[in-house]
């Protein structure tokens, strides 16, 4: 009984232990995301009104808003989702419902994965080489769009057949019994099942396109542009780019400063916008599984 016991003390002592890092952990990452906002918060709030919001930047970038940079980072986010989630979706369910387990699935999630760790510059070169070059795309939205929905893909399959993995083969067996084909079980039973899976992929799909620069420096975005994109085929101002500009290329660096932290805070609100809307939707289908 002492025995007993004294193991299951020792459980005890180690599983506390362990909560305790990961509070730590959780706890550090929470302060990190604090300092980074409040950060940006103190050096930006005083570039942030609605005229910084709803015109143009004019006078070497000094003076005007971001206007431009905004709409030109929500259109570019949204059409690399829009492109990468059917592809992304279609591929995790051939992955996990169609393709027979051997070394040519296992090379393809090797592949998948060495891609998901690939830097963002070497996308963007890619983009370059492909898309406006040999496609003759040009410095456009379509050509950033492309390479930024190249770029999440990975996370986008891994999320949603994770996601498709997690839906219990007994809803499967219970639709072919019923007589329903692989086809109609996956899409009216098992897609439907994972759909909140997946949104969190698209989630992470749209946290990571939003913020990247490389891709779109070489793709799709220019250091200035008066108009307001009307056509796929067109170039933008994004803020990630602007905000990298602003910083290192521009004319009066010093000057633009509070710009500068200004802009990184609406990008910020930007991503978090985007994110609380897909997680108010995947929230809903969640309720109503």
């Amino acid at each position: 009984m002492k025995d007993i016991r004294k193991i299951k003390k020792g459980r005890k002592i180690t599983q506390g232990i362990f909560f305790s890092l990961f509070k730590i952990a959780t706890a550090i990452n929470g302060i990190a995301l604090l300092v980074v906002i409040s950060f940006l918060v103190i050096n930006g709030w005083r570039a942030i009104n609605w005229t910084f919001l709803t015109q143009a930047p004019y006078d070497s970038m000094t003076k005007g808003g971001i206007f431009p940079c905004i709409v030109g980072t929500i259109i570019i986010s949204l059409g690399a989702i829009l492109i990468a989630l059917p592809i992304g979706v279609s591929s995790a369910i051939y992955l996990n419902e169609y393709a027979r387990p051997g070394k040519i699935v296992r090379m393809i999630r090797l592949g998948i994965n060495n891609l998901a760790g690939i830097p963002s510059v070497v996308f963007g070169l890619f983009g370059l080489a492909l898309f406006v070059i040999w496609l003759g795309f040009g410095v456009s939205i379509i050509s950033g769009a492309l390479t930024l929905a190249a770029m999440t893909l990975p996370v986008i399959i891994g999320a949603s057949e994770e996601a498709l993995r997690n839906v219990p083969n007994t809803y499967r067996e219970a639709s072919l019994g019923l007589g329903a084909t692989k086809w109609q079980t996956i899409y009216r039973v098992v897609l439907p099942s994972a759909l909140p899976g997946i949104l969190t992929g698209a989630i992470l799909g749209i946290s990571r396109v939003a913020g990247e620069t490389a891709p779109i420096m070489f793709t799709a975005a220019v250091f200035y542009t008066p108009s307001l994109p009307s056509s796929p085929f067109d170039e933008i101002m994004a803020l990630p780019y602007h905000i990298y500009v602003l910083a290192t290329a521009g004319t009066e660096i010093e000057a633009t400063r509070h710009l500068q932290y200004g802009t990184a805070l609406v990008l910020i609100f930007i991503v978090l916008g985007l994110n609380l809307l897909a997680i108010f939707y995947r929230t809903r289908l969640r309720r109503r599984l």
